[in-house]
């Protein structure tokens, strides 16, 4: 039932951004839009703080690709003159052990399944021939179900499951930079939460090479951030590192 529920909030999500993006281009017949599929390749870090101490796990990219079930990375945005509209979902499906510091447990086996998806609009306040600044307002919605088995050792075993979603408010800002003909830059920041308990941010640059007037290659680097009190105990998760995407523009 749980599942099911946050299935429906994902797609009441998409639905709004999708709904919100068909409305205005029936209005209007000048939209452009773009679709994108991307790698992002992070070292994953996820704790949890419980009245019995922290537990926390960290994998490297390399390691995710060893242990991954499953994956998808996908966004899509539509502009018209100065307003846009952006959406951006991450699903990510994997398990893997890591070490513990001294001799109470034999390790730490981590296991998640973790989706966000992040809905903006945005309105153009710079635009010239070398950069265009966008000021972006909206959403992000995460849920997990993380569970976290310490081995036993010196110390018993024990283990603990945070399984919950949440959607936090965002504000941001978007800007792109162009080089020449066949290169640009993007930086995209935002920031969310803006309550006590639940905080989310995340940093995007990244390096775009137009190949011809409809497709676009880009690499970069992101870092993603959440942070949220789930049932008392203090959720974080993070992913940081390289991503490689193609984007279609239509």
């Amino acid at each position: 039932m749980g599942a099911i529920v946050r299935l429906r909030e994902m797609a009441l999500g998409l639905s709004l951004v999708i709904s919100m993006a068909t409305t205005v281009s029936a209005q209007q017949s000048d939209w452009s839009y773009e679709a994108s599929i991307y790698l992002f390749m992070p070292e994953t870090e996820t704790s949890v703080s419980t009245p019995m101490g922290t537990l926390d796990g960290t994998l490297s990219f390399s390691d995710a690709l060893e242990n991954l079930d499953f994956a998808f990375m996908g966004a899509f945005a539509a502009s018209n003159g100065r307003w846009s509209l952006l959406a951006d979902y991450n699903y990510t499906n994997l398990s893997f052990s890591s070490d513990t510091p001294g001799p109470a447990s034999a390790g730490l086996d981590t296991s998640f399944t973790t989706q966000y998806l992040s809905g903006y609009v945005g309105y153009r306040v710079l635009e010239d021939q070398a950069a265009k600044v966008d000021i972006v307002g909206g959403f992000r919605w995460f849920s997990t179900e993380t569970e976290f088995n310490l081995q036993p050792g010196a110390a018993p075993g024990r283990r603990t499951t945070v399984d919950g979603s949440w959607t936090d408010p965002v504000i941001g800002a978007r800007a792109r930079v162009v080089f020449s003909d066949k290169w640009s830059g993007t930086g995209f920041v935002d920031y969310g939460g803006f309550r006590s308990g639940s905080e989310t941010w995340q940093v995007l640059l990244t390096a775009d090479y137009a190949i011809n007037d409809r497709w676009l290659i880009r690499g970069g680097y992101r870092y993603i951030s959440f942070d949220h009190d789930l049932d008392g105990n203090d959720f974080k998760f993070d992913q940081s590192g390289p991503l490689l995407g193609a984007t279609y523009r239509f």
